[in-house]
């Protein structure tokens, strides 16, 4: 376990979104302030203490709470924000199904709730409703109900297998 110095500053380096990024940080600070303070305001602070998913960030291709990961545990890692899910303008199909599905409404765990959609996605391309509820389990809305959200989960994963080529579905 590495040592640092009260009020030792570290070097980390990322590529968030494709982009190499490089900063000096704490370090005691967490993924998400550091995240935020390079602008990748999507990812949202909500309690801290990883109990609402409002910070979820794909971290080397996983999800993962970054407001329990310290910036300099994920030095050298590509990171995926809310920010990096569009391409060429276009919506990635989760957030167009959240958009077409009334899947939200404060919008606050939008984010957080999209990017576990897209890992879960990524890790059960077919799921069922009981294993959709179970994949965003920690992640929390306090205003839907739910049901849109599954609905535009589901609706994302008849649209990312219809786009796969059939080499690639399973």
């Amino acid at each position: 376990m590495k040592v640092y110095e009260k009020d030792q500053k570290v070097k980390v380096t990322f590529k968030v979104n494709g982009k190499e990024m490089e900063t000096e940080v704490e370090p005691r600070r967490l993924l998400v302030h550091v995240l935020r303070d390079l602008g990748f305001t999507g990812v949202h602070i909500g309690c801290d203490t990883s109990n609402c998913g409002a910070c979820t960030v794909l971290l080397n291709g996983k999800s993962v709470k970054s407001c329990t990961l310290l910036a300099v545990e994920a030095d050298n890692s590509e990171i995926t924000t809310i920010e990096g899910l569009a391409k060429d303008g276009k919506l990635h199909p989760v957030q167009e199904a959240f958009w077409d599905k009334h899947a939200l409404q404060c919008g606050y765990c939008t984010p957080g709730m999209i990017m576990q959609s897209v890992w879960l996605l990524k890790e059960n391309p077919n799921p069922t409703e009981e294993e959709i509820r179970e994949g965003i389990s920690g992640n929390l809305c306090r205003c839907t109900g739910y049901q849109n959200i599954v609905e535009a989960i589901k609706t994302a994963a008849e649209k990312l297998r219809l786009d796969q080529p059939l080499y690639q579905r399973q």
